[in-house]
């Protein structure tokens, strides 16, 4: 009887919210023109915030480094950010943790100039990123050191912006590579760049983007959290089951309109999405091996303190994700 009734509470709590059910007002902020947002570009457009009954103001920021700054000030209750932005906060005493992931891998590309064609040649040239300290900085640098290369040491890397300024900055020459996803690949390569290696090969274990929010938050409105991860799970299950109208929406927010880079874009992204969204701690230990050398307190900390998979946890024994997919 009693795990029945923990089965009936279950579904009770994440049972689908009534339209008239009073809208719960949250914020929250995301960063980095790529389609590795998708996932609260539908949650937003497609009305799944709304349908969980939140009040979402949706803020769109310029660089992660920054998001993480709106989190902690309250200016936001939640962001879309990276492991390394929740690492680097939390490192630094920040009570943030991850709640829900939605991209648990790198699948980037490493895009050069047209005449180099092996990674080595990358040692001595200058590679470019957003920002430094930002998702992409990170990734370039993880995805050197497992392919052999030092990027401190036998690389440079400089911020270029964001990725219109970063096929400048290799059509100027003032980079030789840089780190970009699709569909900007095939844009480059119809610029005459060499889509020199896919990351996605490397199956590196790190969230590219996730939910996080504070601890504070998840014990005094866990209820909102709730809703938040069911959106985003729901967000999910949409991009899977509605190719033609994702193509169209990543399109609609990146202003792309080839269609093979579309479709390229679409395959990639979704092929790497969860359907479950768990926030497995190997996606932080990922970050924190790599900065171990150089950190001791990466050094000695415990993947598992930086991620809550309850809500997520919780949300699956409901039965939502089996009556989603209709299994």
């Amino acid at each position: 009887m009693k795990t029945f009734a923990l089965i009936v509470a279950l579904i009770s709590l994440f049972s689908q919210p009534t339209p008239s059910m009073a809208q719960e007002r949250m914020r929250i902020a995301w960063a980095g023109s790529t389609p590795s947002n998708t996932p609260i570009w539908v949650a937003d457009q497609k009305g799944f915030f709304k349908r969980n009954g939140l009040n979402a103001e949706v803020i769109n920021i310029s660089a992660s480094t920054i998001v993480i700054q709106a989190l902690l000030t309250g200016e936001v209750d939640f962001i879309v950010a990276p492991s390394a932005t929740l690492v680097t906060s939390k490192l630094a005493g920040a009570d943030t943790v991850m709640v829900s992931t939605n991209l648990p891998l790198f699948i980037d590309h490493i895009v050069s100039l047209g005449n180099i064609t092996t990674i080595d040649q990358l040692k001595g040239k200058i590679g470019g990123v957003n920002r430094l300290g930002t998702t992409s900085d990170m990734t370039l640098r993880l995805a050197l050191r497992r392919l052999g290369i030092d990027p401190e040491k036998e690389t440079k890397i400089i911020a270029t912006g964001e990725n219109p300024a970063r096929l400048a900055a290799l059509a100027n020459n003032l980079t030789q590579f840089t780190l970009l996803g699709e569909p900007l690949v095939r844009e480059a390569e119809k610029l005459g760049f060499r889509d020199l290696y896919d990351i996605g090969q490397l199956k590196i274990s790190y969230h590219v983007n996730a939910i996080v929010t504070r601890e504070k938050t998840v014990k005094e409105r866990r209820p909102l959290v709730q809703k938040v991860v069911r959106a985003f799970t729901e967000s999910l299950h949409y991009i899977k089951t509605n190719k033609e109208d994702t193509k169209a929406l990543i399109g609609k927010n990146l202003r792309a309109k080839d269609p093979e880079g579309l479709e390229r874009a679409y395959k990639a992204y979704n092929a790497a999405f969860p359907e479950v969204p768990y926030p497995h701690p190997e996606g932080v230990k990922t970050l924190l091996d790599d900065m171990a050398p150089r950190d001791k307190k990466a050094a000695a900390a415990d993947p598992k303190m930086f991620v809550d998979m309850s809500l997520v946890q919780e949300l699956e024994a409901s039965g939502f994700v089996r009556q989603l997919y209709k299994r």
